[in-house]
């Protein structure tokens, strides 16, 4: 073999990887939806995860980064350990899949059909196929297949020639040798969990020992230490994707180590066992691509149908392994591993936005109390509430840039654009809320009291308040365009009802029924009710605006206000009806307002 053949191995091997990757990262970004939907399916059946492990792995073609994903999802508390197991060991036979598919390049014969399925065949027909999708198709879904083509088309090239670059190994006395060392099932193991844990996938090292088996010196007893060891090598990307993780993460990581360790040595012992009574021929035999991806899903198949039952001990093991401490881990609410799975990370990062939408609501009805009786417990809940929506904002806010500068879909890019426009204004209710909390210990300090005339108006207002606050959190969780609708027009409302309350005030204070203190206090709580529906405001027509892909908010809600059509119209009057004042009567001086 000379340098020349080393050059080829070595650019075949970077177009194998690269493929492998360009594909993988493909297939998950066009499955990144189905993905969430399988994944939100989770269940404490040990037997549907394996199943559910499966099916994803299947999608995405690489158990490295499913495992991760339950990492993540683990270490975010969206996943308990129990159900993490089921799916790691499905991830572990859905890995099988790439070999089979590598497989098709030792296939032999004439006829056509053969021909056809050989990659030599079929893959620069799929790369033309792909570059004219990728190339002159408008649409991301077809230019994601496209990209799929390509990358499987490279995969398979860099498999070609690989194997074409190894073949003068065929008569190399010392590679031959090498192999041969190989059949010692330690020093084998040793070899295929090095080689797996230095390029971090089993289904790509799995496909380099396919191109060497092309040389046809390798056996199946050398192979299949190495196959056992592959195993192994899969677990350092989990291994490491736990670090600084909570215990739980870390645990479900060493989940996956014990599958593969425990099933190694029980898939070994037994096999060596069988051979010392029974001889089996075939250990000296050659191996082919087909005959290693049938060793590798015969391997993975038995020691799942051999653990699962017992995966409740695997967790034990794991807990022994990693034991609980005094001090409870803190859960990360949104997990860096989740990052390379952006369909997954955008979901997770709009379920912590509707927990700071929740929190911002309930602070600001409790501010909104506080203004009618003083409770110093609720205030410092208040206060508290208000300190952890800043924290959801900042953490949401490095999160979300993060994650924008990965490859996403078009709705993935819109449903970030949407959060990072949102946070802001849940994190200004939580100030208002606060500022709520202020005017209500002003009132309280100062024994101030409103007349009965202004409370009525007041209560008016906050019950406007909390239905547009209401239905415009409600209209984003459930991402309700016809929600969102309302909140302009109710907003719109309120302004009229601020207006007026401003109104009802100078004519009290001009009757004197009103004093010029309770005037500042009455003019704090109606520019806090007005920003925050404000705030509803630009939150329901984000939401409408990236529903129709268009981002000029100001322009939306001008025509808006022209009256495009009559349900605005049709909509305003029915909130001032609902909302409607009452009566106005000046009951001489007095120091209320």
């Amino acid at each position: 073999m000379s340098i020349f053949n080393v050059f080829t191995l070595l650019g075949g091997l970077a177009m194998f990887l690269y493929g492998m990757d360009v594909m993988g990262k493909s297939l998950e970004k066009q499955a990144g939806n189905k993905l969430q939907t399988i994944l939100s399916r989770l269940t404490d059946n040990p037997l549907k995860g394996f199943l559910l492990g499966l099916v994803v792995t299947s999608i995405i073609q690489s158990s490295s980064a499913t495992t991760v994903m339950v990492v993540g999802f683990v270490n975010s508390g969206l996943m308990q350990l129990h159900q993490a197991i089921g799916i790691i060991m499905g991830s572990n036979v859905g890995t099988t899949v790439t070999g089979w598919i590598l497989s098709l390049s030792g296939i032999q014969g004439e006829s056509f059909w053969i021909q056809l399925c050989k990659p030599s065949t079929f893959a620069p027909i799929l790369a033309f196929v792909g570059l004219i999708l990728y190339m002159f198709l408008k649409s991301e879904k077809k230019k994601g297949v496209g990209t799929i083509l390509l990358g499987f088309a490279i995969l398979m090239t860099g498999m070609e020639v690989m194997s074409g670059a190894v073949s003068p190994l065929a008569d190399d006395p010392q590679f031959t040798a090498l192999f041969t060392a190989f059949s010692n099932p330690i020093l084998g193991v040793l070899v295929g969990a090095l080689l797996t844990g230095i390029i971090q996938s089993s289904s790509a090292s799995v496909g380099i020992l396919q191109a060497l088996s092309s040389t046809g010196i390798i056996t199946y007893g050398s192979a299949i230490p190495i196959i056992m060891g592959q195993n192994i090598g899969t677990c350092v990307t989990a291994l490491i994707s736990s670090i600084g993780a909570n215990k739980n993460a870390k645990r479900a990581a060493m989940v996956h180590l014990y599958f593969n360790i425990i099933g190694v040595i029980v898939f070994l012992t037994l096999f060596y066992s069988l051979n010392t009574v029974f001889q089996f021929s075939f250990v000296s035999d050659t191996v082919n691509p087909m005959g290693i991806a049938i060793v590798h899903s015969i391997f993975n198949i038995l020691a799942t149908a051999l653990l699962l039952p017992f995966n409740r001990l695997l967790e034990r093991l794991a807990i022994l392994t990693i034991p609980d401490s005094k001090k409870p881990d803190t859960i990360q609410v949104l997990d860096d591993r989740l990052l390379a799975t952006p369909a997954l990370a955008v979901e997770r990062a709009r379920a912590v936005t509707v927990e700071m939408a929740d929190l911002a609501r309930t602070t600001l009805l409790q501010g909104m109390s506080l203004t009618h009786k003083w409770d110093k417990d609720l205030a410092e809940k208040i206060t508290e509430g208000e300190r952890r929506i800043d924290e959801y904002e900042d953490r949401l806010g490095t999160y979300l840039v993060r994650l924008s500068s990965r490859s996403l879909t078009m709705e993935d890019s819109h449903a970030i654009s949407l959060l990072l426009h949102t946070i802001g204004d849940y994190e200004r209710i939580g100030d208002h809320a606060v500022n709520l909390m202020d005017t209500a210990k002003e009132i309280h300090e100062k024994n101030l009291q409103f007349s009965e005339s202004a409370k009525k108006d007041l209560s008016v207002l906050e019950s406007a308040v909390q239905e547009v606050l209401d239905t415009t959190i409600t209209g984003f969780e459930k991402s309700d365009i016809s929600l969102a609708n309302q909140v302009q027009p109710l907003e719109q409302v309120i302004d009229d009802l601020v207006r007026e309350l401003k109104s009802r005030h100078i004519q009290r204070l001009q009757s004197g029924e009103c004093t010029i203190e309770l005037g500042f206090v009455l003019s704090d709580l109606l520019t806090n009710y007005e920003r925050v529906s404000d705030h509803c405001s630009n939150i329901s027509v984000t939401l409408e605006e990236v529903a129709r892909d268009r981002f000029d908010t100001h322009e939306y809600v001008s025509k808006m206000k022209e009256g495009e059509g009559n349900d605005y119209r049709r909509r305003i009057e029915d909130y001032h009806r609902r909302f409607a004042l009452p009566e106005m009567s000046l009951e001489g001086k007095s120091t209320t307002a």
